[in-house]
């Protein structure tokens, strides 16, 4: 199993974003796959269907095949060096199956951050310490459903928010861009690209968004599992949190 090195904790620091290499096997590969598949039987797209297409099934009472998969891959205990040793991180309670299927010419016109629509009941947004996104299918070439991020932006939010009225910011949204997003310097989005058995770990805060799949119906579609981590205890902290967005962070 792959450990985080010191380099790759600190562009996920700086950078917001860190993709780590072999961290699956060709057999949990395939078992991912087979399970995206059975997933999809379920809650199939409508037929002849192309882009993106999302399921989000739940853990009941800790049981899901999708649970058992993210504690067999070893990938939270992967998470968990990017986070402080104090703190450890909990399981996640659902998962993400995300499909592009081509062709699907889409450029994204900007970032978005999740958890905001619909809020919790009371009010305040579903924040979470850091996104896990495992690649089934191989993300090396561009334009084939890779996920866009926008660099350092994680940091420029939570500069946003101190210089905005703090957490309530994020409830509001005054005069917020369309995603939503914040009117921060975004920089120069780039596409996120690795082999299959790769896993991407974003900040909560990072601007991101999907990006469309420019292959051939012959190609196959991009197939990836996102699971959002929280750090112990984050719900109570959540707004330090997002106003000091490497609180949660090892150094």
């Amino acid at each position: 199993m792959p450990v985080i090195s010191d380099d790759q904790r600190k562009a996920f620091r700086t950078q917001g974003f860190v993709v780590v290499p072999g961290v699956l096997t060709d057999d949990q590969i395939a078992a991912g796959r087979a399970l995206v598949t059975r997933e999809l039987d379920q809650q199939p797209p409508p037929p002849g269907h192309v882009g993106i297409h999302f399921t989000w099934p739940r853990f009941e009472d800790g049981g899901h095949a999708l649970l058992d998969f993210y504690r067999e891959t070893g990938v939270g205990g992967l998470a968990a060096q990017l986070v402080r040793t104090d703190l450890g991180l909990d399981e996640p309670d659902f998962a993400q199956v995300a499909t592009t299927t081509p062709p699907w010419p889409h450029r994204p016109g900007g970032p978005h951050v999740d958890g905001l629509n619909p809020p919790a009941p009371d009010g305040t947004p579903y924040t979470f310490s850091l996104l896990a996104g495992i690649w089934l299918t191989d993300h090396e070439e561009l334009d084939r459903g890779n996920l866009y991020v926008w660099p350092e932006t994680h940091l420029r939010f939570g500069e946003y928010l101190r210089e905005h009225g703090g957490a309530d910011a994020m409830i509001h949204r005054d005069g917020w861009n369309e995603g939503p997003y914040p009117k921060v310097d975004l920089g120069e989005r780039t596409q996120v690209s690795g082999p299959a058995g790769s896993v991407l770990f974003a900040h909560y805060l990072l601007a991101h968004n999907i990006g469309g799949h420019s292959g051939t119906s012959d190609d196959e579609r991009r197939e990836t599992l996102y699971y959002r981590l929280s750090a112990a205890g984050h719900r109570e902290r959540w707004r330090d949190v997002v106003t000091d967005p490497l609180l949660e962070f090892a150094e």
